[in-house]
Parts: structure tokens; C-alpha cells; sequence
């Protein structure tokens, strides 16, 4: 490795430390990401480098942009030295380079969580929802049931009461007409 090193200037030499090191870097990251799942201790350890958005999801000082920041930095920097660029336009061209691959690998992980359904039940979904009594459900409130519905594609069984004068027994259609708590959904018997 000395010999390779040899012949080259300072800022050449730093170009190919930033662009080997940077490329290993991301070939780890890579890997973790795509092969074994994910690199959630990377994230939780680069955590201090991210952007706070309120969980849109678009971060632009991540661990995965700085080293993508670093990575194209070397080498377009190596480029330009190859090519016989000045210092000056070597250190332009590479920090713009780097930074509009820290914009496009941001942009790309922005899409991909837009991408990603959460799972997470919004219950204000439910809202004129048809389903079906699984539970009885006591007239005016009087007793807690359950309905099985439809809600973000999947068939869910969620808490219900009824304002209705009459017991929902099971097996009635209902439909969900308001959202009284965070788990309780109102219901009304559809009429015939």
C-alpha cells in the first residue's frame, strides 16, 4: 500500500484515505441494510447527526448521507485530480458532488418511508365502516361489545358500544358512526 501511496501528492493521498474508507463504510452499511434486515444500531448510534422533522421521515444529516457524502466526495475528488483539475476546482466539484448525493440518498430514503405502511391502526378510519357484532353489545351504552370490521385492509376486532334502544346481538350488521375514545367505537344497527 506504501508503494501505491508513493508518487501521489497530499491532497490525492487524502482523496484516496476519504474514498476508501468511505466506500468500505458504505459497503458495510449496504450489507447490513439489504442482507441481514436493516442497521438499526447504526441509526440509533448516529442519532445525534439527525434532524429532528417530526417523523416525516425526510432527514438530511443522517449517518447513511454523511458517509454518501464522503464516498462520492473522494471519489469525484480522485477524478478531477486524474483529469488535471486545479485544487480549487478538485475541492468545488467534489463538495458538490457529495452534496447532491447527500440531497439524492436523503430523497431516496424519504420516498422509500412514504413507501412503508405503518400498520398502525388510525381509528378514525373506522368512521362509516359496515360490520359485523361479535360480541353482543348492550343497548344505550349499557354494555360493552365487540365488532369485527375492515379498517386500512385488514379485518380487526375492536371495542363497541351502541346508543340503539335495543341489544346488538351477534352476527347484526352495524355501522360505525363516531370514535368515542382512542379504542371505543359507536355503532348503530343498519336498518333493513
Amino acid at each position: 500500500m506504501k508503494d501505491f501511496f508513493t508518487g501521489m501528492s497530499s491532497l490525492e493521498q487524502t482523496y484516496w484515505i476519504i474514498a476508501l474508507v468511505g466506500s468500505a463504510v458504505f459497503l458495510v452499511i449496504f450489507l447490513l441494510t439489504f442482507i441481514a434486515g436493516g442497521d438499526s444500531d447504526m441509526e440509533a448510534d448516529a442519532s445525534d447527526f439527525e434532524a429532528d422533522d417530526g417523523g416525516v421521515g425526510f432527514q438530511f444529516f443522517t449517518f447513511k448521507n454523511v458517509v454518501a457524502f464522503f464516498t462520492i466526495f473522494g471519489w469525484s475528488g480522485i477524478t478531477c485530480i486524474d483529469n488535471g483539475l486545479s485544487t480549487s476546482i478538485t475541492l468545488i466539484i467534489s463538495i458538490i458532488a457529495g452534496l447532491a448525493m447527500m440531497v439524492l440518498t436523503s430523497l431516496l430514503f424519504y420516498w422509500m418511508y412514504k413507501l412503508a405502511e405503518s400498520g398502525t391502526l388510525k381509528i378514525q378510519n373506522a368512521v362509516g365502516i359496515i360490520g359485523e357484532v361479535y360480541l353482543p353489545i348492550g343497548a344505550e351504552r349499557s354494555k360493552m361489545g365487540k365488532v369485527q370490521i375492515k379498517v386500512q385492509g385488514s379485518l380487526r376486532e375492536l371495542e363497541a358500544i351502541t346508543d340503539d334502544i335495543e341489544e346488538l346481538k351477534t352476527g347484526s350488521m352495524v355501522k360505525v358512526t363516531e370514535v368515542v375514545s382512542s379504542e371505543i367505537l359507536l355503532v348503530e344497527k343498519l336498518s333493513k
